[in-house]
């Protein structure tokens, strides 16, 4: 067995029958990410107790204990989740030697079903940015090519996993930082229905908008760690008390009579000839499988962008406020404390320990939130968020699941838009409605560019639909042509 591509199931089997120990794989792990990382920058800070915690499970194979699903396989966990004794940054100076003291319900959740943490992947700060170019821990690289992005906010994420340095990884997703850098970096990414996964132990961003899922490298895996990670949590009220499928063990790659939505707002061209040849080839593959291809219309998704950004900086400004440099994280140093009054200490720490993004967005939502301007802006865009959600309704009536493309071109260059907010904000113009309607979505890899760049495709279903969605995907990955290619990273 080859461990570098290696699947979840098959890493754990060998482990559990004591054909290589969870030891050997952390170790053949280990020594890719220190040889191969210095070039991507996908890990923030590794785990120095990783054997200790492969050896722990060897143990209790050798004792004819269950070591769980998941024994041995080396997973990263991007920066936003709150990991018991390991920095956890969100990308951001103000927390830049914050260690928790306890784990996520996801983080646990994965541990008790035998991961081996390897270390924190990087991500933009606090979630916020399409590119990973806002970290604190500096720029990620696409492992496809080094002078792209890998997409963003979990591009370390997304790196990580294509590049192989560890069998599976974790992302959030509040407008499509799992999609869009999945699609990037040619793996596959699923955010859930929300609700479906706890938000506890997650830095918030945008607390109606976040949601946890995996990131790895074929769709039987994502089903997998999503049943794992999956289900109700009491320290999380908005998680649902709905039992988790085995979408695992149910997966299939028929989708004959599967009607399969193509929105109209989103096939009015525009994209990139490259994510166009993607889509449609992806749309002729499901109709040689018999699947029915229906027109569907989100009249609303055509503002989903501007209602997206609003929420999500108005949620942010009120998350963002407790960092203040009083009770923990960065604190600006002041040679007499006490000779300055308390606008002066705020603002001094806060100016130096968020970046640039973070404060556009932490001003734009106390903007938002503010005496004469919250109904007509912050209260509108929930209005419109609530009719964007009563089409998709309505859509869902006539398909099981909705196909388009996910980012409009292929991973861009860096440094290319990040001065310009607003052409960066537009990268999230295919992703953004699924989140504001909670609905779940995925990205799976089905093209290439023609400068070698991966291309995926989007999948969009119903609230707690997450099986149809990934039938059609593991169906897609069956015929996909990208199938098996790797970046030369690897």
């Amino acid at each position: 067995m080859d461990l570098t591509f290696a699947s979840i199931t098959e890493i754990a089997a060998a482990v559990k029958s004591k054909k290589v120990s969870a030891k050997e794989v952390t170790e053949h792990f280990q020594k890719r990410i220190e040889s191969l990382d210095g070039r991507l920058n996908s890990f923030s800070s590794k785990n120095a107790h990783a054997i200790q915690e492969a050896e722990a499970i060897d143990a209790r194979i050798a004792k004819g204990e269950d070591a769980g699903l998941m024994a041995g396989v080396p997973f990263g966990i991007k920066e936003m989740f709150c990991t018991k004794g390991l920095t956890t940054t969100a990308g951001s100076k103000i927390l830049e030697n914050f260690v928790p003291p306890y784990d996520a319900t996801v983080v646990a959740r994965l541990k008790k079903a035998g991961i081996v943490v390897m270390g924190k992947l990087n991500q933009d700060e606090f979630a916020m940015g399409s590119s990973n170019e806002t970290s604190f821990h500096g720029i990620v690289r696409n492992p496809w090519n080094l002078e792209c992005v890998p997409g963003g906010s979990s591009g370390g994420s997304a790196a990580a996993q294509a590049a192989r340095l560890v069998v599976g990884a974790l992302g959030t997703d509040t407008g499509g930082s799992i999609r869009q850098p999945a699609s990037f970096c040619g793996i596959v990414g699923v955010k859930p229905t929300y609700g479906r996964v706890s938000r506890y132990g997650i830095i918030a961003f945008a607390s109606s908008l976040d949601q946890a899922g995996p990131m790895v490298s074929s769709v039987k895996d994502a089903a997998l760690t999503l049943e794992v990670i999956s289900g109700f949590d009491s320290h999380d009220s908005t998680t649902t008390q709905k039992s988790v499928p085995a979408w695992s063990r149910h997966l299939k790659a028929d989708v004959k009579g599967m009607k399969i939505g193509l929105m109209k707002e989103y096939m009015a061209g525009g994209l990139h000839p490259d994510v166009q040849k993607t889509v449609e080839n992806s749309i002729e593959t499901l109709k040689k499988m018999g699947a029915e291809i229906v027109e569907v219309s989100v009249p609303m998704t055509e503002v989903a962008v501007p209602v997206y950004y609003l929420v999500a900086a108005s949620e942010a400004s009120s998350n963002l406020a407790r960092y203040d440099g009083v009770k923990y994280g960065y604190r600006a140093d002041f040679k007499n404390l006490s000779a300055i009054d308390l606008e002066e200490f705020y603002s001094k720490t806060r100016g130096q320990g968020f970046g640039k993004e973070v404060k556009r967005r932490i001003m734009l939502g106390t903007y938002c939130l503010s005496s004469g301007y919250y109904d007509a802006y912050y209260n509108k865009a929930g209005q419109v968020r609530r009719l964007i959600m009563n089409q998709y309704l309505e859509a869902f009536k006539k398909c099981d699941v909705i196909l388009s493309a996910v980012t409009a071109a292929p991973a861009f260059k860096i440094g290319e838009r990040i001065s310009d907010p607003l052409t960066m904000y537009l990268n999230d113009i295919f992703t953004t409605s699924t989140n504001l309607a909670g609905l779940p979505g995925m990205s799976v890899p089905f093209g290439m560019s023609q400068d070698g760049l991966p291309i995926g495709v989007q999948l969009t279903a119903g609230h707690f639909e997450e099986q149809k969605m990934l039938d059609v995907a593991y169906a897609l990955e069956s015929a996909s042509p990208v199938k098996g290619k790797n970046p030369h990273v690897v």
